[in-house]
């Protein structure tokens, strides 16, 4: 099995490198995939262009301690991520039933990694080596930095820090923060000194001056109306230019300093340039690979950073709301890089991101405003709208010798593009970058559960989706609208959920899959489910918690389906809308489309 060029996984591979001791291991939850898509393989390359050895344990037996002495006691310290997703998420559904697959995982069998994987790590790194410096981050330990609500607990959880008992947080992206942690440990200070990093969180005996102070963990967990409180302090304090931001945890103070610089185009086209081999591993070759790494050997992230602003997700609060890209070059680099794979076959997956079509900040501030979203309800005046460098990025890509096609896969905000007067990205879009149907996120019909949300008004989708199909006629294509849609979002009643699926019977879209609303750590909408308000107006929602109430919901986008009828007949029912029975429950089966198309 060969070896060369990936980190060492094994006390064998530190042999063959002549490596009798790492500076840094990395334990995370994923299987090893040294692809720019994992922010392990990320994190750990910026450590060795630092200069220094690392290793990495790739979910590692955590029965035992034994399993996290296989590479050794490193020099300076343990970093520890649970992988990409947070492990409660990867290990259950949103009805809270155990998963049996991973995609993350050899094989794509789940299992490998823990429940509270970060927290289960840092337990066995401390029993097997005690007191040694442990350094937590990823998507787990960046969205549960504060006290927090826990879906699957049903209560609200101290700041992981403490109840893993790692130094410090580094939450977000990590490149900025890693490069000083890694050079400050090396030159010899203590871990417990480093309490001025921006993007990290540490734990201080003592309230610095000028850090602004929310609820504290008692309070937030006594009190819902302090939750949701914390909760808008904390999101209008994520501004790299701004203070930082304390919340008390019995005698000590959880200090997150100012979130870290979004890293500016040559910095990211500096990290993306790393030896990454692009692939998983070898060792897991007779396992069937790693599933995960289907959907984006053939991909290219061009951007970071979301100023979409959805209350649903957790990129705001983990990646920021600044956008920044990589240069054109950089993406065409690694684009010719692809189509050297032997396994290449003339197709590029995506060229995306968290919202594929930004390339730059919303305005241009250098900090984003508190007060206000830049989409949502209504967009920005300040706003700068452009689509002109992505499409001269993906035109050049698509004029790549062995480039037969060209997608985008990761979402398209369909109101930015609405947005653009100009309108000749959005053809080409159509034209040129839709692998026969085109993934996009309404969630929903109700202007009351959207601006819940944080999306905009309905019309907005309404426009896109004439646009769409007039685009589609025009060109002489017959290409679909795929929604993403969801129930039992926090001010969603069963009234909204019946609109939703009258919309759905008039287009004649009938999803195979629904979307339940999945209370992640670290969201507004997570807030909204715990406390049953909302924490920018304080006031209170209705919020679908009851199986039941979430059930029927859920059936009435699924209402074509036999098996849901007599849910959906309860919920009209309830609803006092005997009258849409028949309209929904039809007596005689009709043939039915999948896809959404013009009618």
């Amino acid at each position: 099995m060969n070896t060369d060029g990936f980190l060492p996984v094994s006390t064998g591979e530190l042999k063959q490198r002549g490596i009798d001791q790492l500076d840094f291991v990395y334990v995370t939850g994923d299987a090893y995939v040294d692809h720019p898509s994992f922010g392990a393989a990320i994190i750990t390359r910026v450590i060795e262009a630092c200069g220094f050895t690392v290793g990495i344990l790739a979910q590692p037996d955590y029965t035992s301690a034994e399993a996290f002495q296989e590479l050794g006691k490193p020099k300076y310290a343990f970093l520890v991520s649970s992988g990409n997703i947070d492990s409660m998420v990867n290990n259950y559904t949103a009805a809270k039933k155990k998963r049996s697959d991973d995609v993350y995982s050899p094989g794509g069998i789940g299992g490998k990694r823990p429940d509270r994987a970060v927290i289960v790590y840092c337990n066995r790194i401390r029993e097997a080596y005690g007191k040694i410096p442990i350094i937590i981050g990823g998507l787990e330990a960046s969205l549960r930095r504060f006290a927090h609500y826990d879906y699957w607990q049903d209560a609200v959880r101290k700041s992981i820090l403490i109840d893993s008992g790692a130094d410090m947080i580094s939450f977000g992206m990590g490149e900025h923060q890693t490069r000083q942690i890694v050079a400050r440990l090396a030159a010899g200070e203590p871990i417990a000194s480093m309490t001025d990093i921006p993007g990290t969180c540490v734990l201080v005996e003592k309230k610095p001056e000028n850090a602004v102070e929310c609820p504290s963990f008692e309070e937030v967990k006594a009190d819902k109306r302090k939750y949701a409180e914390a909760t808008k302090i904390q999101f209008d304090n994520q501004d790299p230019y701004g203070k930082p931001l304390v919340q008390k945890h019995s005698r000590k103070y959880l200090l997150q300093n100012p979130p870290s610089p979004p890293l500016e185009r040559e910095e990211l086209d500096e990290v993306y340039a790393l030896p990454f081999m692009r692939t998983y591993h070898p060792s897991y070759e007779a396992q069937g690979g790693v599933p995960a790494i289907k959907e984006v050997e053939n991909s290219i992230i061009h951007n970071r950073g979301c100023f979409g602003g959805c209350n649903f997700c957790a990129i705001t609060f983990h990646q920021g709301r600044k956008v920044t890209s990589r240069s054109k070059e950089s993406i065409l680099k690694e684009a010719k890089q692809i189509t050297k794979s032997p396994d290449f076959k003339g197709y590029i997956n995506d060229v995306g991101g968290p919202t594929a079509n930004f390339r730059s900040g919303a305005c241009a501030k250098k900090s984003c405003c508190t007060d206000k979203k830049c989409l949502a309800p209504e967009p920005c005046p300040a706003m700068k709208v452009s689509h002109s460098e992505y499409a001269e990025i993906l035109r050049e890509l698509r004029a790549m010798p062995k480039v037969k096609k060209v997608f985008i896969r990761s979402g398209i905000r369909f109101d930015y593009l609405m947005l653009d007067k100009k309108g000749s990205f959005f053809e080409e879009l159509v034209k040129y970058h839709i692998s026969g149907q085109l993934k996009v996120a309404p969630e929903h019909c109700s202007d009351k559960v959207l601006s819940y949300m944080g999306k905009p008004p309905f019309r907005t989708y309404q426009k896109f989706y004439d646009k769409f199909f007039e685009l589609n006629k025009k060109f002489g294509l017959k290409q679909f609208l795929v929604p993403y849609l969801m129930s039992s979002h926090p001010g969603c009643t069963i009234r909204d959920a019946i609109a939703l699926a009258l919309y759905l019977k008039k287009i004649n879209y009938h999803p195979q899959q629904v979307q339940d609303f999945y209370p992640t750590p670290g969201t507004v909408s997570t807030a909204m489910f715990y406390t049953e308000l909302d924490p920018f107006t304080m006031k209170k929602i209705y919020v679908p918690k009851s199986a039941k109430d979430k059930a029927m919901q859920r059936a009435l986008l699924q209402y074509t389906n036999p098996k849901n009828r007599a849910l959906v007949r309860e919920a009209l029912e309830q609803a006092g809308r005997k009258d849409l029975i028949r309209v929904l429950i039809p007596t005689n089966a009709r043939k039915i489309s999948k896809f959404t198309k013009k009618t």
